[in-house]
């Protein structure tokens, strides 16, 4: 067994999905927000200002907090499903291993979303709840629902499919839903290690903010008409921007600003139940010697720059909340304004542990927690996908350069400009900001040969790529677990689609592409559509 260090904390890490940084009250200008909880972690703990996704989308971000390393060596630069599904490389350990190896009890409760989940990646307790089910067999949460009557609700986190990013309220009661059942989970499993004699390592994983925002009837209000607009570009985007556009299918201001609100009741809701199991530490007695770390593996343009989603170099889609707590060894009420991101939780578990590091590779963060601290924290590297889709960016204190293989480069002024409106590389730059771009496309070159994908820096400069070609989609998954024998019959998806849809008078189906959604795949017939479309109208909708 790897040594650790006497009395070494319980750690408890907590991720939200798609959580951007400025729907946090205590990083907020204008506190319109209400998290309370995550307002007294930072309180008591340290809010890291400038934290950042290395690469803004969930499977390739989790792989790089899991292993501590970034596509170069674990292969994610986007998310991969389905046929292109692949496994994380063996030989490359994992936090939760290497706490195994050296005694923590481990456990792993909600939505994890790194390959293979359940395989070789360290931790004995997996209870997994993920956005798209596709066996039972592989989800506890789907099994808790059956075994609680649920068993005929197929979109029980939401309508994805049709009313992705639609404003939408749950098809379950509050005590049931997805972030409840996490807490609850994670609130169990809290109590069962309170008196043994080895500390444990939980991950709790929660879905929310990610779409669909299905939210609780009693937590659907919370901010109406409390949301500030969305901003808009004052300069075009780039292409992958423009191909985000029409993942939402969101065609009015009053159904745009109404998504926004759920959004924001999703973080709340989440931080209702992150309260729940705080408490839980406190109560057991475990504050003192926890560890605990909250994080988003990225955040979500909701509407900003007239676009939506992640994959982005812009501040909505990379900009993370992050924030640690351990008293008595993390100042209450500290801020760091450095740059910190998740390729640092790694290295800080182990530090916490007193464990080192076993790979053979040279990681790329540090502990937050050490008092000899050798990365540069001057300037951030972020990066994502590859081919002509592919773009790597360097954030600096001031300006941040966006480097896009088959686009044009983009520079923004975040201190004049925090909102990045105006590309100051569009039309004719002035003449000061060029010298500033080739500054920083110097340094980012460097950081792309040193720890972006292989092959894309050819003799000191970018490798070239044909011109990106956008390719527009909308989001069509359905509901299609593996049921067993004897299970309910499904609530047919109509039935699910008007039902979540029957208290948000901002949708009209009718204005959405939800005829071509729906046909895909035979899911539903012109008819069937026809049928759907005429009791939407007749119920508002």
């Amino acid at each position: 067994m790897n040594p650790r260090k006497k009395n070494a904390p319980n750690i408890l890490l907590v991720t939200a999905d798609q959580l951007r940084w400025d729907y946090v009250r205590a990083y907020q200008r204008e506190g319109f927000m209400e998290t309370p909880t995550l307002d007294a972690l930072a309180a008591e703990g340290c809010l890291c200002e400038r934290a950042y996704s290395p690469n803004p989308v969930c499977i390739p971000a989790r792989h790089n907090l899991i292993t501590g390393l970034p596509a170069r060596f674990h292969g994610f630069d986007d998310n991969y499903f389905g046929e292109t599904a692949k496994p994380c490389p063996w030989d490359l350990p994992t936090f939760a291993q290497i706490l195994s190896d050296c005694g923590y009890a481990t456990a792993a409760i909600g939505k994890m979303h790194f390959q293979p989940e359940r395989r070789a990646t360290g931790f004995d307790l997996f209870e997994n709840s993920d956005e798209v089910v596709y066996d039972i067999a592989e989800d506890e949460y789907a099994q808790f629902l059956r075994g609680k009557g649920y068993g005929h609700v197929g979109s029980f986190h939401g309508v994805r499919n049709a009313l992705y990013m639609q404003p939408q309220q749950s098809l379950l009661p509050e005590e049931l839903h997805g972030s409840a059942w996490v807490a609850d989970r994670s609130i169990r499993y809290i109590k069962s290690q309170a008196t043994r004699q080895r500390p444990f390592l939980l991950w709790t994983g929660f879905i929310h903010p990610h779409p669909p925002f299905d939210i609780p009837e009693g937590w659907a209000h919370l901010y109406d008409g409390k949301i500030p607009p969305h901003t808009s570009s004052k300069t075009p985007l780039s292409k992958l921007a423009e191909e985000n556009k029409c993942i939402a299918d969101l065609p009015d201001e009053e159904n745009i600003n109404r998504m926004r609100e759920l959004y924001a009741s999703a973080v709340s809701f989440m931080d209702y139940n992150l309260g729940r199991i705080l408490k839980t530490l406190e109560e057991e007695g475990l504050k003192d010697n926890t560890l605990v770390v909250f994080v988003s593996d990225h955040g979500e343009m909701l509407g900003d720059l007239d676009t939506y989603q992640k994959f982005l170099p812009y501040e909505a889609s990379c900009h993370i909340p992050m924030l640690l707590r351990w008293p008595g060894h993390i100042a209450a009420g500290s801020r760091r304004t450095d740059f910190t991101d998740l390729n640092d939780l790694l290295p800080t578990f182990l530090d916490a542990a007193g464990t080192t590091y076993p790979g053979r590779e040279v990681l790329p963060g540090e502990s937050l927690l050490t008092e000899a601290p050798k990365k540069d924290r001057s300037v951030q590297y972020v990066e994502h996908q590859h081919g002509s889709k592919r773009w790597c960016c360097l954030v600096g204190q001031r300006y941040k350069y966006v480097y896009s293989y088959g686009d044009r480069d983009q520079l923004f002024d975040l201190q004049e400009d925090p909102e990045e409106q105006v590309d100051l590389l569009w039309g004719e730059p002035a003449a000061d900001i060029l010298p500033i771009r080739d500054e920083m496309k110097e340094k980012l070159l460097a950081y792309e040969e040193r720890w972006g994908l292989p092959g894309y820096v050819e003799n000191g400069q970018f490798a070239q790529y044909p011109p990106y070609e956008i390719q527009t989609y909308q989001e069509t998954c359905f509901p299609f677990y593996i049921q067993d024998p004897g299970d309910p019959e499904r609530t047919p998806l109509a039935e699910e689609i008007l039902k979540a849809i029957e208290k948000e008078p901002s949708v009209h189906l009718e204005n959405l592409h939800i005829r071509e959604m729906l046909t895909q795949l035979g899911r539903m017939s012109d008819e069937d559509v026809d049928e759907l479309l005429e009791k939407a109208r007749k119920q508002g909708n």
